[in-house]
């Protein structure tokens, strides 16, 4: 099949999006605008000066790029800004659904009120819905950085709040040096008030810490994962229980997760029957969207569009949206995928 064949099925497949952070998703666009709406925020207001900001040399400097970007988000009109951007974007790669991860304690100290919060994240998802036909769900991050107290506080927003498509308790940022397992009674709590368990692991470290957010954190979805590939056993584990990784290939080249593109372990944990998803995380830090990860699966590890289909299919499958919009999106890339088979 010649590559335009597979980039019209890719550009054509219904899809979601599981793994993709409210402020790293912002077009370099929409993280200009806010740069000059906000011009002491220490974030270059000039494009080129910007493109280079978001040359990462390692995970712990794009941690701290992405904490400089984050202080600009510090109106409720900021973060409507950033959403309005992102629906756009989504639309134009076939995105159906997507759950969002949003850090509302980072959000506060840049100085957004939890109120205001909500109440920005419910304006902005009808106007993602009216104005560009995606449905957004909502993942609130703890961050690592800030300890179990930061996650609790986290979850004190997600039930006292709850902003309309609230579905997911999370935690990103740092890994070395932080155990999942410290978050186990924020996590607790989370899940008793009826939300979904989607921690990150195993991104920067090894198979120790995945198990801990599935025994410890109760992982329904884990955010990247890729630190499972060195246990064949807890391979066992995630495919027997069904247990998807949201996987973000360009996000791990970028971040240097991993060395080589060609060294990624996507390949392996689906031959291993993992669930596996494709996902930007921080696509405009990243310079990727979508459609890009898809089409790298194809030409780095010769996927066809069968399996490509089943990917997305898999996404639907692990996301926590309705389920009828679950069905109907299934129902949407078989038809795709006969029209192009």
């Amino acid at each position: 099949m010649s590559p335009s064949s597979v980039a019209a099925f890719v550009a054509a497949l219904p899809k979601v999006e599981l793994h993709l952070h409210l402020v790293g998703s912002a077009s370099l666009d929409t993280v200009l605008t806010l740069a000059r709406r906000h011009p002491d925020g220490g974030v270059p207001t000039d494009r080129d000066e910007l493109r280079r900001f978001y040359a990462f040399t390692d995970f712990p400097h794009f941690l701290d790029v992405y904490r400089r970007v984050n202080l600009l988000v510090n109106t409720g009109a900021d973060v409507v800004t950033l959403l309005d951007g992102l629906a756009a974007e989504l639309a134009t790669r076939a995105v159906r659904y997507a759950e969002v991860q949003v850090a509302p304690v980072r959000n506060h100290m840049a100085g957004i009120g939890y109120a205001d919060l909500a109440a920005a994240l419910t304006d902005g998802r009808a106007l993602a819905r009216e104005r560009h036909g995606v449905e957004l769900g909502w993942v609130f991050d703890a961050d690592a950085t800030l300890g179990p107290e930061g996650a609790e506080e986290t979850v004190d927003f997600a039930v006292d709040h709850r902003p309309e498509g609230t579905v997911a308790i999370g935690l990103g940022g740092a890994e070395l040096g932080v155990r999942r397992a410290d978050f186990a009674p924020a996590f607790r709590r989370a899940v008793e008030a009826g939300l979904h368990s989607a921690p990150h692991a195993g991104e920067t470290v090894g198979p120790d810490e995945v198990w801990a957010a599935v025994t410890e954190l109760g992982a329904e979805r884990i955010g990247h994962g890729i630190g499972a590939a060195g246990d064949p056993r807890l391979l066992e584990h995630l495919a027997e229980h069904g247990i998807p990784l949201e996987v973000c290939p360009t996000s791990n080249l970028r971040t240097a997760a991993v060395r080589d593109i060609a060294e990624h372990p996507l390949p392996a944990l689906v031959a291993a029957g993992v669930p596996v998803t494709l996902a930007t995380d921080d696509p405009g830090m990243f310079h990727t969207d979508l459609n890009a990860e898809y089409l790298l699966c194809h030409e780095v590890f010769d996927m066809g569009i069968a399996e490509l289909a089943e990917i997305a299919r898999t996404g639907a499958r692990a996301a926590f949206c309705p389920p009828a919009l679950r069905d109907e999106i299934i129902a949407e890339i078989d038809r795709v995928e006969a029209a192009h088979a």
